[in-house]
């Protein structure tokens, strides 16, 4: 399976498919993952000029095309929570996700990648990651915030999994009917859904379906380096149902960096990640062409090897 490149990196500069699709081609990506970001012109626009272009959509982020009325800024994958209480809220995510399933399986994309929403409470991730960047990691006060977070998650998390279980059942029936697999997704935010816990039960609630493991390598990174999980139990746990992967590095708590500009060793994969697993780099700006193109290079000699 070719290693693709996300829009996510590019897609914030072009209004049009042909220059955007060119700019990845000229990088020697032969496949595409269509990103959250994109209008619905110009999510239509690159599946229209893909193939001409000899680019391959292996895989599609939800919400893809962005839903009606909001514009990339604010078009988030949980601008809509699939773990929402509020029932017009879960309606409209379901909703707009069931538009991004069709839009994948319009395409002949594999996959869709799901985030899966956030448990209601106040997410201190970033107050944690600013202790960790001050060198306090090792100090009370980042153990004492660490532990309100997990207490007050673990307080609230029930009625929000019980959400997101709902939706996934609307939504595995309507993936199964379009042949498309749904990727659940390794979160940044400890307040998102799943935790590594979360993951398993979701899993078992759906066990031959649609429904698998999508890996992402920053947030698994920065799960650890903050002392929640390690890395590996995520691929040691779910590998057996894993999609497909994300691939970015990341420095410390600077994720979506370029694959080996960063700290992370990717050898740590190479046990997990069969030929059939999706692999996307996701680097985000300001990743150069020049890095993206040494990733490129570097992902496709790792798992060629």
């Amino acid at each position: 399976m070719a290693v693709a490149l996300s829009t996510s990196w590019n897609a914030y500069r072009f209004h049009e498919a042909a220059g955007l699709l060119f700019e990845i081609k000229q990088l020697g990506f032969k496949a595409i993952e269509l990103s959250f970001n994109l209008t619905p012109k110009l999510s239509e626009g690159l599946a229209q000029t893909a193939a001409g272009a000899g680019i391959d959509i292996q895989s599609v982020h939800n919400y893809c095309p962005i839903p009606d009325g909001l514009t990339p800024a604010v078009a988030l994958p949980d601008c809509y929570s699939l773990s929402a209480l509020d029932e017009d809220e879960r309606a409209r995510a379901v909703k707009y996700t069931k538009a991004t399933i069709a839009n994948a399986a319009k395409i002949g994309a594999r996959a869709v990648v799901l985030h899966c929403g956030r448990v209601g409470v106040r997410d201190s991730t970033r107050a944690l990651i600013n202790l960790y960047n001050q060198g306090a990691s090792q100090q009370a006060e980042f153990a004492r915030l660490k532990e309100e977070m997990i207490a007050h998650r673990k307080m609230r998390s029930p009625e929000f999994l019980k959400q997101v279980l709902t939706s996934l059942e609307e939504l595995n029936l309507l993936a199964k009917q379009q042949g498309v697999t749904l990727g659940i997704e390794t979160r940044f935010y400890h307040c998102e859904i799943p935790d590594i816990s979360e993951i398993g039960i979701i899993l078992d609630k759906f066990p031959a379906s649609q429904i698998g493991y999508w890996h992402d390598t920053g947030h698994a990174q920065l799960m650890e380096n903050l002392g929640f999980f390690r890395h590996q139990d995520f691929l040691e746990l779910y590998q057996d149902r894993l999609v497909g992967v994300h691939l970015h590095d990341i420095a410390g708590c600077q994720d979506h960096l370029a694959p080996a500009t960063g700290k992370f060793d990717f050898n740590l994969l190479k046990p997990y990640i069969k030929k059939s697993t999706l692999k996307v780099i996701e680097a985000h700006a300001p990743a150069t062409a020049q890095e993206l193109i040494k990733s490129r290079e570097f992902i496709a000699q790792l798992f060629d090897s």
